[in-house]
């Protein structure tokens, strides 16, 4: 837990004109996809070991190429709107990948997509949105709910610590440090967990004692947010300072 001058840093951090100016284009939104798409590839073996004991041992393929196809899509439209990237992130997430996950990634940057649309560009604390967006665009397509063993395990606390952390008025970045340690959180429970919906639901108890897959890759995601967005508020600052 930070102590109060921490917070009280962060809380002032949240106001300084720096952040306010730290403007993010869709060439950000590009860059940041191409970090989601790195981490998950270099997380790709352990994803898919982790679904081979669950499932088909084919969910850090899908991950990994999702968000290739994601990066192949948008790479050349760093003029775009962050919304408009989003927009097309998402159908092709679901053209790249079948199965349950292409259409829950689909439906979480959709999501996110229709809530910045007509923003130009955006502030670090839309990054920050981006979390309870993606959370609330899995939950209506997959209907799946925290405690169920599945991405939302990660998804949900993720995204109430995001939101918690943004109305507290804490800086952006730390916004996505404490998104980033609720999903950890929460992807650590899953090993405790019996799955009840999805496919490892068919080994009832015998999927107790393994982490979910999903939950590990929502992890990798909103770790690469807090990365890139950390990142570029350090950026920022330095330009400004």
């Amino acid at each position: 837990m930070p102590g109060q001058a921490q917070v009280r840093l962060e809380t002032a951090t949240a106001f300084c004109p720096c952040y306010r100016m730290a403007q993010i284009t869709g060439r950000d939104i590009v860059d940041l996809f191409r970090l989601i798409a790195l981490r998950l590839s270099e997380g790709r073996s352990e994803l898919g070991a982790l679904d081979g004991a669950i499932g088909d041992a084919d969910h850090g393929n899908s991950m990994a190429e999702g968000f290739s196809a994601v990066v192949r899509a948008t790479s050349a439209m760093t003029n775009a709107a962050p919304f408009e990237l989003l927009m097309v992130a998402g159908r092709s997430f679901l053209s790249a990948v079948g199965a349950t996950t292409g259409p829950l990634y689909a439906s979480a940057m959709l999501a996110a997509g229709r809530d910045l649309e007509g923003k130009v560009t955006l502030e670090p604390a839309d990054v920050v949105r981006l979390v309870p967006a993606f959370a609330r665009g899995i939950a209506e397509r997959g209907k799946a709910r925290p405690g169920d063993k599945t991405m939302m395990d990660a998804w949900g606390p993720a995204a109430r610590a995001a939101t918690d952390a943004l109305n507290a008025g804490l800086a952006p970045a730390r916004c996505l440090s404490l998104a980033e340690t609720a999903a950890r959180e929460g992807c650590d429970a899953t090993r405790a967990m019996v799955a009840s919906i999805g496919r490892a639901a068919r080994l009832g108890a015998r999927s107790l004692g393994h982490v979910d897959p999903g939950a590990a890759s929502a992890v990798i995601v909103i770790a690469a947010l807090h990365e890139w967005l950390a990142d570029h508020e350090a950026a920022t600052a330095e330009g400004s300072g």
